[in-house]
């Protein structure tokens, strides 16, 4: 939870083998047969892809915090979807619809290929399998060859990336970004795959060398951030610069103390030393709900990382209706959530202690 700001001090509170996102649609001529599971059948017309990613979005939400929490750090324990030919992460938005389709329909792998790149490599998607529809952005009259992800000699999404760094592309901006659908398909949707694409150690947890525990401790003390224990709540106090935590001992479990205390520290990224968030602007009334779906996503992030994917967030404030709310009065808050919840993630993760072995 962050801390609400005010007058007094308050204690609680790519061509085919170069990019990812890889291909734009065109490069996958069976993707116009597959759908989204639970989005209706596409027409004629033009797509509305943030409207179609932001609807799935909003339907992971209406099953509840248990639900949705539950799902995504079942997933991310798993690691990061990555592409399967490049090897380079996806992230943003990308990131939870292909963390919702694995849970959902069982995938063992966090392993994901275009429909050409799969045939690239001597593979065959399986007859009637669904691809999952991902967004791949590119800015409008950027130089021929080149995208806003990625250089003309990389292709599209070259940076792993779903939108360009910087860009919301939301109300006020002067910029036109073309949001873009591809689909991908899990490894277990394909036949005749390299066996080094199906082995089962790339279905292991992220992190196995080390305690969630440890892993939480080290990311906390790498920040190096200003936390106080002794108070009643949980909370990031952004005019202070400090986080704000009730004792250890008052916690259900370590691991939900780590839980808690990793969620506030992606709160405190958000300073403007740091990654400098600020959303009032555009969000009006909202924004202070919006900053908590920034920490939400960092924090899942960051817990499915290390590993910690049963423990609770303790204290923590429901947001879940301003947050639906927020997401269908504007189709693309999804993706700058994500975005400033994967410079979160990668802000903390970068800063991590190493081991006394190291």
């Amino acid at each position: 939870m962050r801390a609400l700001p005010s007058p007094r001090q308050h204690s609680a509170h790519n061509p085919t083998a170069t990019g990812v996102p890889p291909v734009p649609p065109e490069d996958s001529p069976q993707a116009g047969a597959v759908q989204l599971p639970g989005t209706p059948p596409r027409s004629g017309a033009r797509m509305d892809v943030r409207q179609s990613v932001t609807d799935r979005i909003i339907a992971m939400l209406e099953q509840g915090g248990a639900v949705f929490r539950e799902r995504w750090t079942r997933a991310a324990s798993r690691g990061r979807p990555r592409n399967g030919k490049t090897g380079l992460p996806y992230h943003g938005a990308n990131v939870l619809l292909l963390w919702d389709a694995a849970i959902a329909l069982g995938y063992p792998s966090h392993v994901w290929l275009t429909y050409k790149q799969a045939a690239s490599l001597g593979a065959q998607v399986r007859k009637g399998e669904r691809g999952v529809l991902c967004a791949h952005f590119e800015r409008k009259g950027a130089p021929a060859g080149r995208t806003a992800a990625g250089s003309a000699d990389d292709g599209p999404g070259a940076s792993g990336r779903e939108e360009p760094a910087g860009g919301d592309d939301g109300p006020g901006e002067r910029s036109t970004l073309l949001c873009l659908p591809f689909w991908v398909f899990n490894v277990a949707q394909i036949d005749g795959l390299p066996a080094a694409l199906l082995d089962p150690a790339l279905a292991a947890p992220a992190w196995t060398d080390r305690s969630a525990i440890e892993g939480a401790m080290r990311f906390i003390g790498g920040c190096g951030a200003d936390i106080r224990h002794g108070h009643d709540r949980a909370a990031y106090a952004p005019r202070a610069d400090r986080i704000l935590m009730p004792d250890i001992d008052r916690f259900t479990s370590p691991e939900a103390y780590c839980a808690t205390a990793l969620h506030e520290l992606v709160h405190w990224t958000g300073h403007p030393d740091r990654l400098a968030r600020s959303f009032g602007q555009r969000f009006g009334d909202t924004a202070y709900a919006f900053e908590e779906l920034v920490a939400e996503l960092g924090s899942a992030f960051v817990l499915g990382h290390i590993g910690l994917v049963d423990a609770t967030i303790e204290g923590h404030a429901a947001y879940l209706d301003a947050w639906l709310q927020v997401l269908r009065n504007d189709r693309t808050a999804i993706f700058t959530a994500a975005r400033h919840a994967d410079a979160a993630y990668e802000f903390i993760l970068a800063r991590e202690l190493p081991s006394a072995a190291q």
